[in-house]
């Protein structure tokens, strides 16, 4: 358990730093008018789920 923790705080870490660094991805949808803006992180959350299924799909093989 401590071992899974630990790793999945490492990779939060990563995932945190290249958002930071890359903002958004092309396709996610932002709308500006006036002093409303509306975003929408469609592509950035497929890869989040893309990649969290696939975390848990190794997890689940050594478990």
């Amino acid at each position: 358990m401590g071992k899974m923790l630990m790793i999945m705080g490492i990779l939060l870490l990563v995932v945190g730093f290249v958002m930071h660094f890359i903002g958004k991805l092309p396709g996610d949808i932002v709308v500006k008018k006036g002093n409303t803006t509306f975003y929408f992180p469609i592509v950035t959350s497929i890869v989040i789920s893309i990649i969290l299924s696939l975390i848990f799909y190794v997890f689940s093989r050594f478990r």
